[in-house]
């Protein structure tokens, strides 16, 4: 009921389970549930203001478009790809994607 009223998350219902993978630094990611992909940041596991239901966590990344997101990859040319995602090359040569940021394309708030 909460997440009916303005100003509270409201977190995405849609889930998959995510098998567990090595990163290409060698870390190893066990196997987790989290939110189906969509076009928006703002209703998954781990943006600050939701939860993750299964394990009780709360998010910590910015929302999309928050003066938050502005902070992420600070220093670094931000890109947008074909699906809207943005990011930068980090010093490994990868993608790091970080919440959509306004000031890359003029997206609006």
């Amino acid at each position: 009921m909460l997440a009916s009223y303005a100003g509270f998350s409201q977190t995405n219902t849609s889930t998959r389970y995510q098998n567990g993978y090595t990163k290409a630094d060698g870390t190893y990611v066990s196997p987790h549930m989290k939110t189906e992909s969509n076009s928006t940041n703002h209703d998954n596991f781990s943006t600050k203001g939701n939860s993750n239901y299964y394990t009780g966590e709360t998010g910590t990344k910015a929302r999309d478009y928050s003066p938050a997101a502005e902070n992420y990859g600070s220093g670094n040319t931000i890109q947008t790809g074909s699906r809207g995602g943005q990011y930068y090359i980090n010093s490994n040569g990868n993608k790091t994607y970080v919440p959509k940021q306004k000031s890359v394309g003029g997206y609006p708030e």
